[in-house]
Order: C-alpha cells, then sequence, then structure tokens
C-alpha cells in the first residue's frame, strides 16, 4: 500500500509542481480526502526532487549556457558583458531568500505551517494574488530585460512558496506579471530559479527519509519521485504551450475553489486541520 499511495502522490507531486497551484498544499490534502496518514515534510521535499529533474533534462540546453557563461564570466571581462553572465547572477541572487528563510524557519514549515487551515487560507489567497497580477500585470517584457531588482523581488516571491499552499511557481509568476514580463518569460524563470532551491532542498532533507518525517521509506519514496520526473516533463511542455495563448484565470478559479473546500471540509469535521510532521 505504501508503493501504490507513493505512486500516486508522486502523480499528484508531477501535475501540480509547475502549475501555480501548490505541490506541497496537495501533498497534504491528498491523503487527507483518502484517508491516508499525512507523507511528511521530508517526504514532500524529496519526491520534488524528481520535478526538478524534468526542469534539469527540459532547459539542460539554457541551463549549460548560463552555466558555462557565468563560469568564462569569473575568468574573462569580456564573458562579464555577455548575458549568460548577468543571468547566472539573478538565479544565484534570487535563490538566496529561499535558502536563508528556509533554514532560519525550518521547524514552521515542517510543523506550524503543514495546518490545512492555513493551507486553504493560503489556496484562496494566493489565487487571487494571481489573478490581480494576470489582471494589471503589463505582460510586455522578454525575460532578457531582467534586472537586479527584479530577480531580488523575484527571489523574495519564491521565498514565499516555503509557506504550503503558496506555490513556488504561483509566487513567483504573480511577481513577474506584476513587474510586467511575459507570461512565458514569467513562467520560464520562475521554473529555472526553482532549480537551487528545490533540489538543494531535496538533497537536505534526504537525512530524515528512514525516520520518522517520512511515512513511507525508502523504496516507495524513490518509486514516487521517479513517477513526479515522468508526469512532470509532460507538465513542463503543456503549461508553456498553455501560457502562450491563455491567461492563469482556470488556475484562479481553480485555487479559491479548492481552498474554499478545504475550509468547508475543515469546518464540517470531515478531515482534520493538523498533519503529521
Amino acid at each position: 500500500m505504501d508503493l501504490l499511495r507513493s505512486v500516486i502522490l508522486g502523480i499528484v507531486q508531477g501535475l501540480t509542481e509547475f502549475l501555480p497551484i501548490s505541490s506541497s498544499a496537495h501533498l497534504a490534502i491528498v491523503p487527507q480526502l483518502l484517508g491516508w496518514e499525512d507523507p511528511g515534510a521530508a517526504y514532500t521535499a524529496v519526491v520534488q526532487i524528481g520535478t526538478e529533474l524534468a526542469v534539469i533534462l527540459y532547459f539542460w540546453r539554457d541551463i549549460w549556457t548560463i552555466g558555462s557563461g557565468w563560469v568564462r564570466g569569473v575568468f574573462s571581462a569580456q564573458a562579464r558583458q555577455q548575458p549568460e553572465w548577468r543571468m547566472g547572477w539573478f538565479i544565484i541572487i534570487g535563490s538566496l531568500p529561499i535558502v536563508i528563510l528556509g533554514l532560519l524557519l525550518e521547524d514552521l514549515i515542517d510543523r506550524e505551517f503543514r495546518n490545512l487551515w492555513f493551507i486553504g487560507s493560503m489556496l484562496i489567497i494566493l489565487g487571487l494574488v494571481l489573478g490581480l497580477a494576470e489582471r494589471i500585470g503589463r505582460k510586455t517584457k522578454p525575460i532578457g530585460d531582467l534586472r537586479t531588482r527584479d530577480a531580488i523581488l523575484l527571489g523574495l516571491a519564491q521565498a514565499c512558496a516555503l509557506v504550503p499552499g503558496v506555490s513556488r511557481s504561483g509566487a513567483t509568476i504573480s511577481m513577474g506579471l506584476f513587474l510586467g514580463y511575459e507570461r512565458q518569460a514569467a513562467t520560464r524563470y520562475a521554473f529555472l530559479l526553482a532549480i537551487p532551491a528545490v533540489v538543494g532542498a531535496g538533497v537536505y532533507k534526504l537525512k530524515d527519509i528512514p525516520g520518522g518525517e517520512n511515512a513511507y521509506g525508502i523504496g516507495p519514496t524513490i518509486v514516487g519521485t521517479v513517477v513526479s520526473f515522468v508526469v512532470g516533463l509532460a507538465v513542463i511542455h503543456w503549461l508553456l504551450q498553455y501560457v502562450s495563448n491563455h491567461s492563469y484565470k482556470p488556475f484562479v478559479i481553480y485555487r479559491v475553489a479548492l481552498g474554499s473546500l478545504v475550509l468547508i471540509l475543515l469546518w464540517a469535521g470531515v478531515i482534520t486541520a493538523t498533519v503529521a510532521a
């Protein structure tokens, strides 16, 4: 049963990591709705490595171009004039807030923030924020217009995703839209910015897999991670095609509806607010 549950949650992770609807919220909500125990914060962090490996595979050319350009810039003044050097620094700068706050707030993230009253509320609030960003954002700036101030603001937005229910991609995309970036540019940058933070968090949490912070153990967790990789790869391709010609409005509606359902079920006593650490 642990293996089957891990496969199902791997599918949930792959479907929800890149959509602006919060994978961590779904990994907390789905087990409750199905009557399962919470998989734990360590399982959540590690299974996300699968979806980030999907990002690495999908964007490997971008990653190689940025990474090699940044390394060349360390040794060459001429290379420091190239956009790859600046983009490398933007990703480094943008990753710092979530790393620092993640370490400082680890206990809150693993316990207090995993309360479904909190998660349901965040689904609604950040859904409305995404809707506002979609409505008022100019959506005209390409990713090449990125500047240091914008990288810092996007990094701070991503750090908000330490709270389950916010959504890493949702928060970053919302900030990108508020700053005037095109939907596809904001979405693409959100994917690239997430790589250091999510892979780092997953590796950091590997030590907790054999213990009480993971309900399924090593084998099922590996299977769930592989499943999330395969599903996530398909979702990335679909989402980048979708946002080229469509708005984020359906995701706004979904977030508000799901958050409202969670709060109603909590109020009715159908599900419980507190999940395992």
